[in-house]
C-alpha cells in the first residue's frame, strides 16, 4: 500500500531523508530485534492476548464463547441466539481475514454490516473453516473466538460505515510514536481493514486529532459513504487511550508492537488486539515517516526508565504535529 505512495521519491536518499521505514528495516532492526520469538504467542493467538490483557486489568470485549473442536460446530446457534450482534474471528488469524460481524438476526437470518445475510448453516461453515487453519497464520488448526459487539460511542457517528472504527497506535519500548484511526466503508464489508477498503486517518500523537485522511493510499477529505468530514474527527479519551497502548509493553514484553484500540460507548478505550508485526500504512496515513521517531526513542539508551504515564507525556511533547496537514 505505501509503495504508490513513495514512488514520486525515486532514490534511497530521499526516502531516508524523509525518515520512510521499509519492510525489509522494520523487520531486521525493529522487529527481530526487539520481539522475542517466545512471546509471540501472546500476540498471535488472540485468547492468549486476551488472557493477559485482563490480567493486567486492560479492557477487552466480552468473550462470548469459544469452539476448538469440529463436533462443538453444532452448538454455534445455542451460543449467539440471545445475542443481538456478535462477532467471529480466528484465535490466530492476521490482517482482519476470517472475521465475520454480525449486526442483527432472528435466529435464521444473520445480517452484516452490508447488509447481505448469511444462514446458521453459513456461519457454521465459515468456523469449520477456522477450525481447520484456513485464515490462521502458517494454515495451522485454529479455534474461533465469539465476541460481543462494541457499542461504539456516537462521537463517531459519520466516520465510519456500519462497522467499528479503531485506533492503531505503534508502540515502541512502551512509547506511542504514532496513531491512526481506521474506519470501516461499504468497500471493506464494514471491518477496519486498510487493505480491504477502509479509510485511515492519521492522528497528532498529542491531541488525538486528524491531520490527514486516505482510502486506497489515496488523500481523501470526506468519507466515501458518509460524507463526513474527517478532518473534524477527533479521539475522546486520547491520553487514556495512549497509557493503555503503552502499558501493553509490560503487558507482552515485546518492544515494538501494534495496538488496536477501540471506544466503548459504555466501557470506554479496550483493546481489540496486539500485532507483533505491524504494518507500515500509517506512514501513509500520517504523511510521515516512523523512523526520526524510532531513533529518538533509541537515543534515550537502555537505561532510561519510564512509567507508562511518563511515556505518553514525553511522545505527546516529541511527535506532536508540527505542521497541520490537509487532505486535498
Amino acid at each position: 500500500m505505501i509503495k504508490r505512495w513513495l514512488a514520486q521519491y525515486a532514490s534511497p536518499f530521499a526516502l531516508d531523508k524523509m525518515g520512510i521505514m521499509g519492510m525489509n528495516q522494520r523487520n531486521i532492526s525493529y522487529i527481530s530485534r526487539y520481539n522475542p520469538r517466545r512471546l509471540y504467542p501472546l500476540v498471535d493467538d488472540k485468547l492468549e492476548t486476551k488472557r493477559i490483557a485482563l490480567d493486567a486489568d486492560v479492557t477487552v470485549p466480552d468473550l462470548i464463547g469459544v469452539i476448538e473442536f469440529q463436533h462443538q460446530v453444532s452448538s454455534l446457534l445455542e451460543k449467539i441466539k440471545d445475542r443481538p450482534g456478535f462477532c467471529i474471528k480466528p484465535a490466530k488469524g492476521s490482517g482482519g481475514k476470517g472475521i465475520v460481524v454480525i449486526v442483527s438476526h432472528d435466529g435464521q437470518h444473520f445480517i452484516k454490516p452490508s447488509g447481505k445475510g448469511e444462514s446458521i448453516v453459513d456461519l457454521e461453515r465459515h468456523v469449520s473453516n477456522i477450525l481447520a487453519g484456513l485464515f490462521s497464520l502458517g494454515g495451522k488448526p485454529d479455534v474461533a473466538l465469539i465476541e460481543a459487539l462494541i457499542d461504539f460511542d456516537e462521537v463517531f457517528d459519520g466516520f465510519s460505515y456500519e462497522g467499528v472504527p479503531d485506533s492503531r497506535v505503534i508502540v515502541f519500548k512502551g512509547f506511542p510514536v504514532m496513531a491512526m484511526m481506521r474506519l470501516s466503508t461499504k468497500a471493506s464489508d464494514g471491518k477496519a481493514n486498510l487493505h480491504q477498503g477502509a479509510v485511515g486517518v492519521g492522528l497528532d500523537i498529542n491531541t488525538g486529532k486528524a491531520i490527514r485522511a486516505v482510502q486506497f493510499n489515496q488523500p481523501v477529505r470526506y468519507h466515501p459513504d458518509t460524507g463526513r468530514d474527517l478532518l473534524e474527527l477527533k479521539v475522546p479519551y486520547w491520553e487514556l487511550l495512549l497509557s493503555l497502548s503503552s502499558s501493553c509493553y509490560e503487558m507482552s514484553g515485546l518492544g515494538y508492537i501494534g495496538t488496536d484500540m477501540v471506544l466503548d460507548k459504555q466501557k470506554g478505550p479496550m483493546l481489540l488486539e496486539l500485532n507483533a508485526r505491524p504494518g507500515l500504512a500509517i506512514q501513509t496515513a500520517n504523511g510521515a515517516g516512523l523512523l526520526p521517531r524510532l531513533r529518538k526513542i533509541e537515543q534515550l539508551g537502555k537505561n532510561a526508565t519510564f512509567s507508562p504515564e511518563e511515556r505518553v507525556t514525553f511522545a505527546r511533547k516529541e511527535f506532536a504535529a508540527s505542521v497541520k496537514n490537509k487532505a486535498t
